[in-house]
C-alpha cells in the first residue's frame, strides 16, 4: 500500500479546499492515510509531514505499521494532543471531516487551542478522505479480490451441509467458524441468515428458528480480510417450490443481472440503480424492493458511492460496489441476490462468482 501516495492525494484536496493542515479522526481514514489500525489515533497532515498520534497501548504497533509517519504517544485523547500540536506549528486553518466529528467532539477539539485561534481554526471539509477512499487502487482491489473469493468459498460449503431444521445460528456459526479457519480477521457485519417468512425482512439477522422443510434461506455474509471487507447474498430454497415463487426469484435475479450489466465507467449510480428497478417495476413488484440498490465497499462495509434511485455521481474505474436487489412479501417470503462488482475500464467485474441460478436444497 503506498500510504505516502494517498497522504499527498489527502494534503493537495485539503489545500484545494482551502486549509493549511488536515485533521484525521474516522478510524478507517487514519488506517488508509497510514496503515495503523489501533482503536486510539489521529492524525495530522500539514505540508509534507504526517503525524500520528495515539497512547501507550499502541506504542509498539503504530510504529511497526505507521510506518514513515511521526509518532506522538501521550496520556490524552489524541484529538486533543493533535489540537494543541497544530496550534504550537502555526496553523490557522485545519480541515477536519463534519460528517464524521460530533457537536461534542468539535468542541473538544476548540478546547484544546487557545481563545485567539479558537474561532476561526477548524473548518469542516467534508468527507474528504472518505470520497478518496471510494476509488481503489491496485493493491487494495487485489484485497478485496482476495476476500470476495473466500466468501464464495465459504459459501460453496455451506451448501454441502446445510438442511431443514438446522437452526439459522447454526448455520451462521458453521459459516463464521470457517471464516476464521480461511484466515478472516473478522465478519464485516451480523451475519444475515433468514428463513421461511423471516426470509421477507432484508435484516434477518439470525436466530434459533429452523430452516423449513419447504421455502426461502436468505444468507447475507461477509468478511474482513487483509482489512478489507466482502458483500454478498445469496437466496436458495428447500424443497418443491410454488410458481410464484419461481416468478420472484427469477424476476430479482433478471434485476440483479440488468444492473451488473450497466455497471461502467461514467455511469450515475442512479441508472444503475433503475437498470434494477426498472425490471421489477415491469413484473408489478417494485413496491416490494424497500432499499436501495447497493452501496461501495471497502475498508467499510458500507462506504460511496450509494447505488440508489436519482443518485447523480458518476462511477469510476476502481470503485468497488455492490448489487443486491431483493423482493420481500411481508409474511411470505423474500428473495436477494447480492454480488460485490469491480467497477474497470470495460465495465462492471463481478468479484463474487458464486452460482446465482437457482438453488434447491
Amino acid at each position: 500500500m503506498d500510504f505516502k501516495a494517498r497522504r499527498r492525494k489527502a494534503m493537495a484536496v485539503a489545500k484545494v479546499a482551502g486549509v493549511d493542515a488536515l485533521l484525521v479522526t474516522h478510524l478507517p481514514d487514519v488506517v488508509y492515510l497510514t496503515g495503523f489500525t489501533g482503536s486510539n489515533g489521529a492524525v495530522v497532515l500539514l505540508g509534507g509531514r504526517a503525524v500520528l498520534f495515539t497512547d501507550g497501548r499502541y506504542t509498539a504497533q503504530a510504529k511497526a505499521e505507521a510506518v514513515g509517519v511521526k509518532i506522538v504517544v501521550e496520556k490524552k485523547a489524541a484529538v486533543v494532543v493533535a489540537c494543541a500540536w497544530m496550534e504550537a506549528a502555526g496553523v490557522q486553518r485545519c480541515g477536519f471531516d463534519g460528517t464524521q466529528t460530533t457537536v461534542a467532539g468539535l468542541e473538544a477539539m476548540r478546547r484544546a487551542v487557545s481563545g485567539k485561534v479558537r474561532r476561526a481554526m477548524f473548518e469542516s471539509v467534508g468527507a474528504l478522505v472518505a470520497r478518496l477512499r471510494e476509488v481503489k487502487d491496485a493493491d487494495e482491489i487485489a484485497a478485496m479480490r482476495a476476500a470476495a473469493l473466500v466468501g464464495c468459498e465459504l459459501f460453496e460449503g455451506l451448501l454441502g451441509m446445510m438442511q431443514a431444521g438446522m437452526t439459522e445460528v447454526e448455520v451462521a456459526g458453521a459459516l463464521e467458524y470457517a471464516a476464521r479457519l480461511r484466515g478472516a480477521e473478522g465478519m464485516s457485519f451480523e451475519t444475515i441468515v433468514a428463513s421461511g417468512a423471516r426470509s421477507a425482512l432484508p435484516h434477518g439477522r439470525a436466530t434459533m428458528a429452523k430452516l423449513p422443510k419447504r421455502g426461502f434461506c436468505t444468507l447475507d455474509f461477509g468478511v474482513v480480510l487483509g482489512g478489507y471487507c466482502s458483500d454478498m447474498t445469496r437466496t436458495l430454497h428447500f424443497g418443491k417450490a410454488q410458481p410464484r415463487e419461481w416468478e420472484v426469484y427469477d424476476s430479482v435475479l433478471e434485476a440483479q443481472t440488468a444492473a451488473v450489466a450497466k455497471v461502467a465507467p461514467g455511469v450515475t449510480a442512479g441508472e444503475v440503480d433503475e437498470a434494477a428497478r426498472s425490471v421489477l417495476r415491469r413484473d408489478g413488484l417494485d413496491q416490494y424492493f424497500s432499499h436501495s440498490t447497493g452501496h461501495g465497499v471497502g475498508l467499510e462495509i458500507h462506504e460511496g458511492p450509494r447505488i440508489a434511485a436519482k443518485q447523480e455521481q458518476v462511477l469510476e474505474e476502481g470503485m468497488v460496489i455492490t448489487i443486491e436487489p431483493g423482493v420481500y412479501l411481508p409474511g411470505k417470503f423474500g428473495v436477494r441476490i447480492e454480488d460485490m462488482v469491480l467497477v474497470t475500464g470495460k465495465g462492471g467485474e463481478v468479484l463474487t462468482p458464486s452460482v446465482k441460478a437457482w438453488i434447491e436444497l
